[in-house]
């Protein structure tokens, strides 16, 4: 039910991080990728704050191999090891019905009826759903987001309603 990951802002989505150098001309692993993003040669992105074009693109959709047009060697690749890399929202396609990005779900307060149970702190991502870490009470809160618990979204209230009796 959720894609990428936040960022600050919202008005970038980070893709994935920098990761081990691939070769010697300058690609890298992304770590943390999920897929759901295209990284097609040509596209703008930032890593850290640092603006390059994606210059080649290889592997497979979970598990890309970039090279960007700021390194063009190994150890340059390796430099920039651990940086996010994000892209700005405006290039990417709305969510279907039923999908939201994690950038839009974290900092949303979580209520289950009148009760107000904290904010989402982080959106956690498993095989078989993603969780909402959420974050105000003793402890956090870790909650499927999943259809059988969730009850709605509503991103402009900034506001996920639970069914009361899941708790």
């Amino acid at each position: 039910m959720s894609r990428s990951q936040p960022d600050p802002d919202r008005s970038r989505l980070i893709v994935g991080t920098v990761g081990r150098p691939h070769g010697l001309d300058g690609s890298f692993h992304l770590a943390g990728h999920g897929g759901d993003v295209a990284l097609d040669a040509g596209l703008e992105v930032e890593v850290g704050e640092r603006t390059a074009r994606i210059a080649a693109r290889k592997g497979t959709a979970d598990r890309p191999i970039l090279r960007l047009d700021i390194a063009a060697s190994r150890e340059e690749a390796d430099a920039l090891r651990g940086f996010p890399v994000s892209v700005d929202r405006a290039e990417l396609p709305d969510p279907d019905e039923g999908e939201f990005f994690q950038a839009d779900l974290v900092g949303c307060s979580v209520w289950a009826g009148d009760r107000r149970l904290g904010e989402v702190a982080e959106v956690l991502t498993y095989p078989a759903n993603d969780v909402l870490e959420v974050a105000g009470g003793a402890e956090p809160l870790q909650l499927p987001f999943v259809e059988d618990v969730v009850l709605e979204v509503d991103l402009a209230a900034r506001r996920i309603s639970i069914r009361e009796d899941f708790l």
